[in-house]
């Protein structure tokens, strides 16, 4: 990588992919009557499925992107109203629209997740057996859509498959230059999720695109200031955080994905959203997500590389503080975090990142207000009256938590933010300009 990137001013793969098979329909038929969104049902089967699989943060963005391009691409294929992202045949003539998000959905899910087929199988069957209540495309082929939606899913698996993600890499554990990352306490391992940096971007044009600027220098007064608050309401034992703060920091630390996947979700049924406008607002929020994901590994990777870049971690800094040649930063020898900190460089920061791509996406299309409920495992839920002020705790718990400094959070929070805009305006644009009553370009 070179140093003058441009800066912002602002799976494991099933090889028998060929044998994944939607399960043949019970021909059940659902009894109720409401309408049904396929999109946001199989998105809320995305999201238990991270959840049953406790899978890392880091895996999640990737593997959201994933089902959600197949998702978007497979209805796209039949409705043809925006740019594909990936897939970019036609549908069969008279494919259930329906059916095919179905297939797609679970053909993604089932070539990503295998221990969990038969679960997915029982949705799928499901799913399809509430088709008899879709006003809006059930006379239509549902054998064409299901062949569509799975041939289009297994398109999206076999590109991502060679995206790089899944390669083995040389271990990276930084170096021990003064403010240089090092592997940090518990574990000293190396660099965790190495593969994030070197994965295939889905619409960026690469990983330096929007690449941040270089971190602040340790004679700086951010860094002091950065260094002196993390030190004050970081640590683990004797800290001026509160009850509440402390709650956030530990709540924050869960699956950026499943918490941003939640609330769009929620959000877009209260909005009523349509089929095509959810099935667009979750691919772009999950493809911003993983191509911000993507963008910040890869300049942990660079910048923790240099030497002379300030990308060690608070429980490295503050106990060599007496090493860094900053008169206004005292040594603590025996300062630990609240939370454990992530193998991998400080500058720049995940979750801030994610919480500023997920945040910009919902901001584009509903207003601020929106009710939600995010859940994190082993802690109380939390009911959100703002996305705004979930994306503020969700960053500040990352200072609380220790692990952050305060300026890299407001850069990588930017980084996510331009990455959003950016996917939003240019790709899965609209073919023609038109008044379609399912278009959302207004906010909620």
């Amino acid at each position: 990588m070179e140093s003058n990137r441009s800066k912002v001013i602002g799976f494991v793969f099933v090889s028998a992919l060929a044998l994944i098979t939607p399960p043949a329909a019970n021909g059940q038929e659902s009894s109720g009557s409401a309408p049904i969104n396929p999109v946001l049902e199989w998105n809320q089967i995305l999201i238990d499925t991270l959840i049953a699989t406790n899978t890392a943060n880091s895996s999640s963005q990737r593997l959201g992107a994933i089902v959600h391009t197949a998702i978007f691409d497979a209805h796209n294929g039949i409705e043809r109203r925006y740019a594909p992202i990936f897939v970019h045949d036609t549908a069969p003539k008279g494919a259930s629209r329906c059916a095919a998000i179905i297939a797609a959905a679970y053909t993604a899910l089932a070539g990503l997740f295998p221990s969990q087929k038969p679960a997915l199988d029982a949705s799928y069957d499901s799913s399809l057996a509430a088709l008899s209540n879709d006003e809006e495309d059930g006379r239509q082929s549902r054998e064409r859509g299901i062949a569509w939606g799975t041939e289009a899913a297994l398109e999206v698996l076999a590109w991502r498959a060679a995206d790089g993600f899944s390669n083995s890499y040389p271990p990276f554990i930084g170096g021990d230059a003064v403010g240089q990352w090092r592997p940090t306490p518990p574990a000293f391992g190396p660099m965790s999720a190495q593969g994030l940096a070197f994965t295939r971007m889905f619409v960026l044009m690469s990983d330096a695109q929007f690449q941040p600027g270089p971190p602040r220098a340790l004679m700086d007064p951010t860094y002091t200031s950065d260094f002196n608050a993390v030190t004050a309401i970081g640590r683990r034992t004797g800290s001026a955080r509160t009850d509440e703060q402390t709650a956030l920091a530990l709540f924050w630390e869960g699956n950026a994905s499943v918490h941003w996947n939640q609330a769009a979700n929620q959000i877009a049924r209260a909005n009523r959203l349509s089929i095509s406008d959810s099935n667009r607002l979750l691919a772009v929020l999950n493809i911003a997500m993983a191509d911000t994901a993507f963008t910040i590994w890869s300049a942990k990777r660079f910048y923790g590389s240099i030497s002379f870049e300030v990308t060690w971690r608070p429980v490295t800094s503050i106990p060599l503080a007496d090493t860094d040649g900053n008169p206004d930063t005292v040594a603590d020898p025996e300062w630990l975090p609240l939370i454990n900190t992530p193998s991998h460089p400080e500058y720049p920061a995940g979750h801030p990142s994610l919480n500023g791509a997920a945040a910009t996406v919902l901001l584009n299309y509903f207003r601020p207000q929106q009710i939600f409920t995010l859940t994190t495992a082993g802690q109380p839920s939390r009911t959100y009256t703002s996305i705004p002020q979930a994306r503020s705790d969700g960053n500040n718990g990352r200072v609380w938590g220790g692990m952050h400094y305060p300026s890299t959070i407001e850069i990588s929070d930017g980084v996510g933010q331009t990455i959003a805009n950016y996917v939003n305006q240019n790709s899965m644009r609209r073919r023609h300009r038109s008044h379609h009553p399912d278009d959302l370009h207004r906010r909620h």
